[in-house]
């Protein structure tokens, strides 16, 4: 690799924060809302034009699509998000389950509002590129943005990236599978002209349930191990579609297609069609990202073609629209001061120093299993914090966790769990003058269940 020396220059310092969130999805709303409600003069800043992350970029609808009748949540702000959307218009009852879909288009305004009445200061189409270090402190971060290179200096810094991005930049030590190991990421899209009446009577009739999945010969990559619990729930399944499409020679051989619906307004529009999945992708790779973006659509566009033949109500379906970017599921994660483990996950995990549950859930790596019964495991401090750097709380899909647990807590609604500790811890160091990895978590535990958060 040929290398060019960048000169020395000086950087101009854009602002000064006492608490830095980096990254606007789920986990940075919730840790940037959490921060500034406790009294801390807080920053928020996003690479998009919008905040919501995999929400409203690649257009996800669910953050709870696996709750049902005996499922135990945290509550707190992850159910605040989600009612806040509600009662501003931006959902519709999600088809699976007791939640709510999220109108990605909505949602960015429902994310506005609710930062803004927290007091979060905001900015938008800006990166961070780099960290400012100071020994093993970090103190700011180093931005681009059409402002040019610039600085943010911050007491505390929060990374909500979902890829350890400061994490990385900072030395922190992290595990990244093999690129042929990470878990696939997916193209979202949304079709117009779809005839919901007769789309609605084809599922009435042919009932599909968990237990199809992977269950068509000719999707066998689309193979899932399902627990007995869930295989006969209804599940809005398209596998058995994609199955005709291969037979029919439709799809290539080196394409799987097969996922899911969700809604489906009496306009005609099915808003989150999560059907094409693209194995391989290193999403901290630029050039393996703008493969699967490149490949992404032109799968969606052969996945339609596939639905207006064999799907009813579909016949006239056009593409509506892609996600503004590619899905991700996997990248890295921080080592921490303690790993989130598949025992966690199976077997009611308890942690003294938890900062909030989240139900016994598992979706990936080729196994399903729904929250039935009241399991929930607790989400350990120190899987948030990092080696070897001070001022740093990492948050979202980042934390550390095994490679079983990482399909559980890779989940929006685990995201939000972690960032709402995050923010609260943060704002437990700065005001007791502590560092992050020493803070009291029991006052931080206290702080959280005075907000309504289960803890234990």
């Amino acid at each position: 690799m040929n290398y060019y020396v960048e000169p020395a220059r000086q950087i101009p310092v854009m602002l000064q924060t006492e608490v830095l969130v980096v990254g606007g999805g789920p986990s940075g709303i919730a840790a940037a809302i959490a921060a500034a409600r406790q009294g801390i003069p807080t920053t928020l800043i996003e690479r998009y034009g919008c905040y919501g992350g995999m929400m409203t970029t690649a257009g996800v609808e669910s953050i709870a699509w696996w709750r049902h009748e005996s499922t135990v949540e945290a509550n707190g702000l992850a159910r605040e998000i989600e009612e806040t959307a509600r009662k501003m218009g931006a959902t519709a009852p999600e088809p699976q389950s007791l939640s709510q879909a999220i109108n990605a288009e909505k949602f960015k305004l429902v994310a506005d509002v609710m930062l803004e009445q927290a007091g979060v200061q905001r900015v938008l189409h800006i990166t961070a590129v780099d960290v400012i270090k100071e020994q093993n402190k970090i103190t700011g971060v180093i931005t681009e943005s059409k402002s040019g290179r610039q600085a943010i200096l911050a007491q505390v810094i929060i990374d909500c990236t979902g890829d350890a991005d400061i994490a990385a930049f900072a030395g922190a030590p992290f595990h990244k599978r093999s690129k042929e190991d990470l878990m696939c990421v997916t193209t979202v899209f949304s079709c117009s002209n779809v005839n919901k009446n007769r789309f609605m009577t084809h599922i009435k009739e042919t009932q599909p349930k968990y237990g199809d999945w992977g269950a068509d010969e000719e999707n066998k990559n689309w193979s899932y191990d399902i627990h007995d619990s869930c295989k006969a729930m209804f599940s809005p399944y398209l596998g058995k579609v994609f199955a005709k499409g291969k037979s029919a020679g439709m799809i290539p051989a080196n394409v799987t297609l097969g996922g899911s619906w969700s809604t489906v307004t009496d306009y005609g529009d099915a808003n989150y069609l999560n059907v094409v999945s693209i194995p391989a992708v290193d999403c901290t790779d630029v050039l393996d990202l703008t493969r699967a973006e490149i490949d992404g659509r032109k799968q969606a566009m052969q996945a339609i073609e596939v639905l207006k033949k064999y799907l009813p109500g579909f016949e006239n379906a056009e593409l509506k629209n892609f996600g503004m970017t590619v899905g991700t599921r996997e990248s890295r994660h921080i080592i921490g001061r303690c790993r989130i483990t598949g025992d966690d996950i199976c077997h009611q995990g308890r942690h003294a120093d938890s900062i909030g549950v989240f139900p016994e859930f598992i979706d990936g790596n080729g196994r399903l299993q729904l929250p039935l019964k009241p399991h929930y495991f607790q989400i350990p401090y120190g899987s948030l914090v990092p080696q070897n750097v001070e001022n740093l709380l990492v948050c979202g899909r980042a934390i550390d966790a095994d490679d079983f647990a990482y399909a559980t807590i890779r989940n929006m609604g685990c995201c939000i769990v972690t960032g709402e500790g995050a923010g609260v811890a943060a704002a437990v160091a700065l005001q007791s003058a502590t560092g992050v990895s020493q803070v009291n978590i029991h006052d931080v535990q206290a702080r959280l269940e005075a907000s309504g958060v289960k803890v234990f």
